[in-house]
């Protein structure tokens, strides 16, 4: 652990904020918890920081005090082997697809800008993606019926540091296999700080479900405690 890093998070938080808060602190590390987040500490900008929250409260941070913040290829997903996802996964735009596409799941490439989801008729997606570029990335995926479980896992150099279930039940111990085997031929491919998220169907195992960045995910019933050095490390300070 980075014994000389401030850590930022936004003023108003939830339980899993707290969790992070008392792990970081009976370290006897320093944290703040900001307001008016956009607006320039002077002292902090000397100081070596780390931060979690949501996205825009981290892009401004990491803008007004020059650090960057690791995050995994979003489109990455969709140049997997079918090993991995157990799904056919396509990066498009929105202006390419067509009828033929559905049903399908379509989620942005760009997080948040539509709700991602199952579509049964393009008309239903373009209804949803109204006003939007027709050159937005996508990523459509064929469609997984049934997921019994949901899981994730902070990972740091290419090990797992904690790995829980946040949906439905499964075996945990073969999840963490699998991730790990995963990481084992593809953490060259990822940040050295990320989450990956892993669903689990009766038929076909264990899959990649996404990829998410450790300074903005949700504990999702991983302990603050294994997981903090992930958070700290996902923000790369440029101060000499």
């Amino acid at each position: 652990m980075d014994r000389s890093t401030t850590l930022l998070i936004p003023e108003k938080t939830d339980p899993e904020f707290e969790q992070i808060y008392t792990t970081w602190t009976n370290s006897l590390q320093e944290i703040k918890r900001l307001g008016k987040y956009w607006i320039k500490d002077e002292e902090l900008a000397k100081r070596k920081i780390a931060i979690y929250g949501n996205q825009t409260f981290a892009f401004v941070l990491a803008q007004i005090y020059d650090v960057e913040l690791l995050s995994p290829d979003d489109a990455l997903i969709a140049r997997l082997d079918n090993k991995w996802t157990k799904r056919t996964i396509t990066l498009k735009t929105i202006g390419q697809i067509t009828e033929s596409d559905f049903p399908v799941f379509i989620k942005p490439v760009i997080p948040k800008i539509f709700l991602a989801g199952i579509f049964k008729t393009i008309a239903d997606f373009k209804q949803i993606t109204e006003g939007l570029e027709t050159t937005e990335e996508i990523l459509t995926s064929t469609i997984i019926e049934t997921i019994q479980a949901e899981a994730r896992s902070f990972i740091l150099n290419g090990i797992v540091k904690d790995i829980a279930l946040y949906e439905g039940f499964a075996d945990i111990n073969t999840g963490k296999d699998f991730v790990t085997d995963f990481l084992d031929n593809n953490k060259n491919q990822l940040p050295d700080a990320v989450v990956v998220d892993i669903a689990y169907n009766e038929q076909i195992g264990w899959f990649i479900l996404e990829f998410n960045a450790c300074w903005g995910a949700g504990l999702n019933n991983c302990k603050a405690e294994n997981v903090i050095d992930c958070i700290i490390n996902a923000t790369i300070n440029n101060k000499t």
